[in-house]
């Protein structure tokens, strides 16, 4: 019986199990999607999500947390900070899904492809709707 058992192990000891996460994390970011087995997707996906939360927040406070919780990899905390800090604004949760592939030929392994629900936005595109839609005003420089 799994009573009172916390999370998963995947097969792999503490150390490990932390850099398998943060490889996976770093890529979903890098790529927008990545195919990997169904329990590390699910392993994945709530820490995902609570790094999306944190960015959202866009203090000091919150970049530290999430640069610390990657393992100060600086290039995947800019790009969450910057491409994917705009994508999620109206989100509140679900930020990730994953979607079923066929299994594995080998082995059978059910394979799943772990994605952003909302693609990266760029800033101009996400100005240029709010300007469309009337929520902000277009600025004009005045000479």
């Amino acid at each position: 019986m799994r009573n009172k058992v916390f999370g998963r192990k995947l097969g792999r000891d503490t150390d490990t199990r932390k850099a398998l996460l943060r490889s996976i994390v770093a890529a979903v970011v890098k790529n927008g999607s990545i195919i990997t087995t169904k329990p590390k997707a699910k392993f994945v996906q709530g820490f995902v999500d609570k790094l999306v939360v944190l960015v959202k927040k866009d203090t000091l406070a919150a970049r530290r947390m999430v640069f610390a919780k990657l393992g100060n990899d600086k290039t995947t905390t800019q790009k969450l900070f910057g491409d994917y800090k705009l994508s999620f604004g109206y989100r509140k949760s679900g930020f990730t899904r994953i979607v079923n592939l066929p299994k594995r030929k080998g082995d059978r392994a059910s394979i799943v492809r772990l994605e952003f629900v909302d693609r990266p936005v760029a800033k101009k595109t996400v100005e240029a709707k709010k300007i469309k839609v009337g929520l902000t005003k277009p600025q004009v420089k005045k000479e």
